[in-house]
């Protein structure tokens, strides 16, 4: 019984010198959340531009709205001023001096657009992000600032798979989620 006793002991006091031996890694910061957050969005939209059959860019689901290529501009170019804003530059100056014709050139722009708003978050940084930005009606931190884009992004993403289904497509994220989905089932 005393041996038991010794053991429980041990443990006891063993136990929590051995775990605060243990470093936990840190936590992530609201910089490097939001910045995956955007990052996330960010390739969703590029997987989707570059997946989407380039014969079909011009496709409108009725008259009235922007094809499939001219959604992505117009992501890119919010994008752009996103980041105009973050910079504390006047918003509205084209990312582009022509309109982007082609795929390529549409995807291009894209990319560019999501690595302009990934280096204002890195050199914002927590303490940059906290600060605030005047809008012509009113004051948002940047944090305020990058969730709206996150936000613009990710409902951009979810009107361009009406786009694909439209299409009778399969957006790249859910074939990708189809596939690990697979690959989990016993065989």
């Amino acid at each position: 019984m005393r041996r038991i006793f010794f053991l429980a002991l041990v443990f006891a006091l063993v136990g929590p010198l051995a775990a605060a031996g243990q470093q936990a890694a840190p936590a992530a910061s609201a910089a490097d959340d939001l910045l995956a957050a955007w990052n996330r969005e960010a390739k969703k939209l590029t997987d989707m531009a570059e997946d989407f059959p380039e014969d079909k860019y011009n496709f409108k689901p009725t008259p009235e709205v922007r094809s499939f290529g001219e959604q992505l501009t117009h992501v890119a170019e919010a994008n752009h001023r996103f980041a105009q804003i973050a910079k504390g530059e006047r918003p509205g100056m084209a990312a582009h001096s022509e309109e982007p014709k082609s795929k390529a050139e549409i995807v291009a722009l894209l990319k560019k657009s999501f690595e302009e708003g990934a280096a204002a978050i890195q050199a914002a940084g927590d303490a940059g992000l906290a600060k605030p930005l005047q809008l012509p009606t009113r004051v948002i931190t940047g944090y305020g600032l990058w969730t709206a884009a996150v936000i613009n992004a990710a409902e951009h993403y979810g009107n361009l798979v009406v786009y694909y289904r439209l299409n009778g497509l399969v957006p790249p994220t859910t074939r990708a989620a189809q596939e690990r989905q697979r690959q989990q089932q016993p065989r």
